[in-house]
């Protein structure tokens, strides 16, 4: 793994998994929404509202693993001053904060013909939320650092702290009287009748490829845009 750390073999990775990452993955989601729209009956209790759960679940889960990703990078980065590490963390950023913003939005969908209302201040549904501004300010922090030239351990640190949320969103449900149900999936068995978790699964592997493949890409732009600033800098300097 510490050879990946060097900038160029990274690149010379990356160049040819982002575009496989990603076609992979929009391929498999694709062919697992459609499944799940047209092909998955209605559920006996909740009819055709259940098709929601092959973008909710995946999406909840890749908001929870971005900020996952955000913490072990930086920890990397606190640790071993892995070059790449800070970048990693900055690229999962994003797309983080997209799969957790959709996950908000069709849980909201979701719940309206479900629990009668868009939105209750339920521990799943704050936590959530609290997740959402959490992606927001490390992006900020990040970009202040960057623009200010301060070091990458302070939005490193933020990473790690932002961390705490992750356990309380998974074990909301349980530890406090929950609208929002229990976990349908668990270590070794699921709740969720094979119909559905079939695509649900391919679904989530899917979108986790588009993850994969959108970090990369977004690691390569972070690379060559300081690589950009590195030469504009040097070239400063022989003019003077």
């Amino acid at each position: 793994m510490h050879g990946f750390a060097n900038p160029k073999r990274f690149l010379s990775l990356a160049r040819w998994l982002t575009p496989l990452l990603l076609a992979g993955g929009l391929v498999m989601a694709g062919g697992a929404l459609a499944w799940g729209l047209f092909v998955v009956p209605p559920d006996r209790l909740m009819g055709e509202t259940v098709r929601i759960i092959f973008i909710h679940v995946p999406t909840a889960w890749l908001g929870m693993a971005g900020w996952s990703a955000i913490a072990v990078a930086s920890l990397v980065y606190l640790v071993w001053r892995h070059p790449l590490a800070a970048i990693a963390a900055r690229a999962a950023a994003v797309p983080g904060l997209v799969f957790a913003v959709i996950c908000l939005i069709t849980g909201s969908i979701w719940g309206r013909p479900t629990w009668g209302t868009w939105w209750v201040w339920d521990g799943r549904l704050t936590s959530m939320l609290v997740l959402a501004f959490l992606y927001v300010a490390y992006i900020a922090l990040a970009q202040a650092a960057d623009r200010e030239g301060v070091s990458a351990r302070i939005p490193a640190i933020f990473g790690l702290i932002g961390a705490v949320n992750i356990p309380i969103i998974n074990r909301s449900v349980v530890w406090w009287n929950s609208l929002h149900q229990p976990p349908s999936i668990t270590m070794g068995k699921s709740a969720i009748d094979a119909e559905f978790l079939v695509p649900l699964l391919i679904a989530a592997l899917g979108f986790s490829l588009v993850f994969g493949g959108v970090v990369l890409a977004r690691m390569r732009a972070l690379l060559a845009e300081r690589q950009a600033e590195a030469r504009l800098r040097r070239k400063a300097l022989e003019a003077i």
